[in-house]
């Protein structure tokens, strides 16, 4: 189930924070419940992805991104992830998560966010690609970012976010399939002249 209490807690949270500029950082404390677990007794993967909406939507509001959807009847989606686990996370462990925008494109805005244990360590990383869309489709961040009131020249895209950019530029879509599968027939036979 998705963790609408602890989203609430954090807007309410954020309501009083000071705005961010677009590439600030939203800091946000957490912890790892017994419902957050997996069989292995460790942060679910799945329910890692969920819980980090609960910096990226009140980071959103920290900016303004909140402000101008429901201006412009705008909605916020995730068009793609990467990411990284690389310390496990228990019952009862305190994350302090990081979120931030690092820089946009002609159709999306990069966003990362990482988990941090007490003991310092890095639990987990993530590299989000977000769209504004709206009716028609996806609204370029530059529009975006002119209604949120910041400056829409991006600035230059780190090399490894550029990679992986590029990587998924070459990924087939829709995915491949098994040559024998029934969808993958069908899909052939669309494909032929």
């Amino acid at each position: 189930m998705y963790p609408f209490v602890r989203m609430v807690k954090e807007l309410w949270i954020a309501r009083n924070a000071a705005p961010l500029p677009l590439s600030g950082t939203h800091v946000s404390h957490h912890r790892c419940w017994p419902w957050d677990l997996d069989i292995w007794r460790e942060l679910n993967n799945g329910r890692a992805l969920s819980l980090y909406d609960l910096g990226r939507i009140p980071l959103a509001m920290r900016t303004g991104l909140i402000g101008a959807l429901r201006r412009n009847r705008w909605a916020l989606t995730m068009a793609g992830a990467s990411v990284r686990y690389r310390r496990r996370i228990r019952a009862f462990d305190r994350i302090e998560m990081r979120s931030r925008a690092v820089c946009w494109d002609a159709r999306f805005i990069y966003l990362e966010q990482s988990m941090w244990l007490s003991s310092g360590d890095c639990a987990g990383h993530v590299l989000y690609r977000a769209a504004v869309t709206d009716r028609n489709g996806i609204v370029p961040p530059e529009r975006v970012l002119r209604e949120m009131g910041h400056d829409p020249a991006p600035p230059p895209i780190p090399d490894w976010i550029a990679a992986w950019i590029e990587a998924e530029a070459l990924r087939p879509w829709p995915p491949m399939q098994e040559s024998g599968d029934p969808a993958s027939q069908r899909l052939a036979r669309r494909a032929a002249p």
